[in-house]
């Protein structure tokens, strides 16, 4: 049997910032705050929580006067530099350049929509920390949609602008621009005022062309990703497709030795917020 690691698997850009970040100022300080979870790992969390990083929530930011707290890659809204400037909280921005580029794509989008009675959409799981993010730019009025068909709330008569979580399914978002289209049409309003920006992370549609390749090169697959990553579920489905041999782990722990039977060539990957040091402990308690 042999075990390969998918080459185009680990972080993504941004999360390989935010770390960079927090570890550079854990070898300063060894402590360091950070607004919710780094990355949607529990393992990696676990590690940099063993050199000293503590996760806050914002309630327990407003009571860290003259604090040092890092932000991570998913973003914040404009609230969160607002009490941080009332507070004294020094903070160490790690937003994706990729996300900060949407916000300022949504807050300019609110401010065209508010001239002319227009509403800002945005495609997205609800509560998640990016589209958090993205709402505060509407100072909280967008109208998040978390489906192709979640479209409740939607005014089809009014002018829109859409958007997307970078981290969605890029064949969803198109079908969602679809059913926004023909719902539009159905209304029978004349040259309706409808912009979807492409707003998907490239590095994400990407993996899941790459995924499809590295699955069907292999005999199983063990996708290694946190089970509260939007990415990773996302990522995890669309590689099941292809490989029906595919399991979902978060740790080494959950390997099943009766997955095995039969398999000659084992391929593990994981989503973008994933560390390769994960995928390679995986690769190591199989091989043993």
């Amino acid at each position: 049997m042999s075990v390969v690691i998918d080459e185009n698997a680990g972080f993504c850009f941004g999360v390989v910032k935010a770390i960079a970040a927090a570890e550079q100022q854990l070898s300063r300080s060894r402590s360091l705050y950070c607004l919710g979870d780094i990355v949607h790992n529990n393992e990696e969390v676990q590690r940099l929580s063993q050199m000293g990083l503590h996760v806050i929530d914002h309630s327990a930011m407003a009571g860290l006067p003259g604090a040092t707290v890092l932000i991570r890659a998913h973003g914040e809204p404009p609230s969160t530099y607002e009490l941080a400037e009332k507070r004294g909280i020094r903070l160490i921005d790690a937003t994706c350049p990729i996300v900060l580029a949407l916000q300022k794509k949504v807050r300019d989008g609110y401010e065209a929509m508010k001239a002319v009675d227009g509403q800002v959409v945005i495609f997205g799981k609800k509560g998640h920390a990016e589209v958090i993010g993205l709402n505060g730019q509407t100072n909280n009025s967008a109208i998040i949609v978390s489906s192709p068909d979640d479209l409740e709330g939607i005014d089809f008569s009014r002018p829109i602008r859409l958007y997307s979580q970078t981290t969605k399914s890029r064949e969803d978002y198109g079908k969602l621009v679809e059913n926004i289209e023909a719902s539009i049409a159905g209304t029978g309003v004349e040259r309706a005022d409808f912009v979807a920006f492409n707003t998907i992370c490239s590095r994400v549609a990407n993996r899941a062309t790459q995924l499809e390749v590295f699955a069907k090169s292999v005999d199983m697959v063990l996708f290694v990703s946190g089970v509260n990553s939007s990415n990773g579920h996302y990522l995890y489905e669309y590689c099941r497709n292809v490989q029906e041999n595919t399991y979902m782990i978060s740790s080494p722990d959950e390997l099943r030795r009766e997955w095995f039977e039969g398999k000659e060539r084992i391929g593990i990957t994981g989503a973008t917020s994933t560390p390769r040091w994960l995928m390679e402990e995986v690769k190591r308690r199989v091989e043993s």
